[in-house]
């Protein structure tokens, strides 16, 4: 069963441990899997990253949420997140004002735009998940997603 990344990177040379075959076997898993996504999100045109946005704020409700609470709940944060949001403002999917308490926050909001667009995408995005990933089977689901929060568990110490 092991042996296919090799194949795949036309690796001639033994990895230098297990734990190196895994961590790019985990690389190669996240960039094909995003590649895919990127295709079906290309069709709206969307980035990963804007999508991710429309998510969380989509999350935020009414509320909204500032620049910081946006990009700490980022799958992976943006550096440059003001033109990130800048850019789905032009688009009308998003929208900003200043908090009326404090002038210095920014609150940023989805609008029925930008939830129109999340709605629409949910079902290419769920049938995508459930091709790609979807096929392991409810247990090894369960399971994949134990090993993958134990991995980051190690980060923390």
């Amino acid at each position: 069963m092991s042996g296919k990344l090799a194949q795949e990177i036309r690796q001639t040379k033994p990895f230098g441990s297990l734990e190196e075959e895994a961590f790019l076997n985990l690389g190669r898993t996240y960039q094909v899997l995003q590649e895919k996504a990127t295709e079906v999100l290309k069709r709206y045109q969307l980035s990963a990253t804007q999508y991710n946005m429309l998510r969380i704020l989509r999350g935020a409700g009414p509320e909204g949420l500032t620049c910081s609470q946006a990009t700490e709940r980022m799958l992976t944060p943006d550096p440059d997140v003001t033109r990130l949001l800048d850019r789905m403002e032009s688009r009308g999917l998003i929208a900003r004002e200043r908090s009326k308490e404090d002038r210095r926050v920014v609150i940023t909001r989805i609008t029925a735009e930008g939830l129109a667009l999340a709605a629409d995408l949910d079902g290419p995005v769920a049938e995508l998940l459930a091709k790609m990933i979807g096929r392991l089977g409810e247990e090894r689901l369960k399971q994949f997603i134990e090993i993958l929060e134990a991995l980051r568990e190690g980060e923390a110490s």
